[in-house]
């Protein structure tokens, strides 16, 4: 048993089961150990929980690396957003583990910001400076944030069109938006 190991196990506990139900204990039957057993490798639930979101944001990062790979414009912002859907899709659990919140150093050290990069390289493909770049990074996080969780939810289930008509509007939106980024206004 090493930390990795049982980091990597949290991780599939929580596609099965949820993020929010991995607890030590939950892990230690899946080993059928006991949980003080777990203490040699993990501190506590919460450590447990910390790096299952540092494993998810760097998959993530890796597969958004991969996909952006040549790309630019609308291509690399659908590679983008269907890297984040795809997975929220395969990894439910991972995915709602990559919304963790850390702490600041925790954060900095992980590949949170390395997402960050990656969308920033896309947005040079639309000519957006400071301090635009950050809000139309902070502007595609919530979109494709609150879109995947909604889907996944099954907010839209109930209607037409498909899901995959409406994600294709929405990224010729925000190209669109992107493009055509509105100039700050004076301040009075």
């Amino acid at each position: 048993m090493t930390t990795d190991r049982l980091t990597r196990a949290g991780a599939e506990l929580a596609d099965e089961v949820g993020f929010d139900r991995v607890t030590l204990s939950a892990l230690a039957r899946r080993f059928d150990v006991q949980v003080a057993s777990l203490y040699a490798h993990v501190r506590n639930s919460q450590d447990l929980r910390t790096r299952i979101a540092l494993l998810a944001l760097d998959e993530l990062a890796v597969r958004v690396a991969d996909a952006l790979a040549g790309r630019a414009g609308r291509d690399a912002l659908a590679a983008l957003g269907g890297v984040y859907r795809d997975y929220a899709r395969a990894h439910p659990g991972r995915w709602a583990a990559a919304q963790l919140r850390l702490d600041p150093a925790t954060a900095a050290a992980s590949a949170g910001s390395r997402h960050a990069e990656l969308t920033r390289a896309i947005l040079r493909g639309y000519d957006l400076r400071e301090p635009d770049q950050t809000h139309a990074v902070r502007l595609l996080g919530s979109v494709f944030n609150g879109y995947v969780n909604l889907e996944l939810g099954g907010s839209f289930d109930h209607s037409a069109p498909d899901t995959g008509q409406s994600w294709t509007r929405v990224l010729d939106a925000l190209d669109a938006l992107l493009r055509h980024w509105p100039a700050p206004e004076p301040r009075r």
